[in-house]
């Protein structure tokens, strides 16, 4: 699975570059050199890497960043993102706490999520604590559903945030043998 995301993002990003290297190239010298997308896509990601591997390109990523949170419709879609991405990977406070099953998406159907967060109610008619669930897609765990549970329907798992993460990107097929 992390073969076909990483080959159907470079290809993407190769389509992308030979779509606007070509033509210019074809225009400039009257000739089309094959596989220069491939070329320039490497040469590209070589680059960035070397860039934002030393102290100015890391800040001149930080300054790009900010560019991105400056600016309103992209800000919440990127900073969301972000925040996303940043629980996925990493095992810090803010990421994911735990690996949970919770009936969804009706009953008698059960379904694993991460607890992300704890939320009091209090409500005309709810005064309650609801544990904030997401229940990511397959096979990509960046998309998925954020769904609130009283805690009585939450049920821990023993079972680490990456093993959680590896269930949900194999599809099931990375699973372990016994819930407990």
């Amino acid at each position: 699975m992390p073969l076909i995301i990483t080959y159907l993002v470079l290809r993407f990003l190769f389509q992308s570059v030979d779509g606007v290297l070509s033509p210019l190239i074809t225009k400039l010298i009257k000739h089309q050199i094959p596989g220069l997308g491939l070329i320039a896509t490497i040469i590209l990601i070589f680059i960035a890497g070397i860039l934002t591997a030393n102290v100015i390109g890391s800040r001149l990523f930080k300054i790009w960043e900010i560019f991105f949170i400056k600016t309103p419709l992209v800000r919440t879609v990127y900073g969301s993102a972000k925040q996303l991405v940043e629980a996925v990977t990493t095992t810090d406070k803010h990421g994911f706490k735990q690996v949970v099953l919770v009936e969804f998406p009706r009953k008698g159907m059960f379904c694993l999520g991460f607890l992300t967060n704890e939320i009091k109610a209090d409500l005309v008619n709810i005064t309650d604590e609801f544990i904030v669930v997401f229940i990511p897609s397959t096979p990509t765990p960046f998309t998925g559903w954020t769904m609130l549970f009283r805690r009585d329907e939450v049920i821990p798992l023993k079972m680490s945030v990456e093993e959680g993460v590896k269930f949900f990107v194999s599809g099931g097929i990375v699973s372990p043998k016994m819930l407990s």
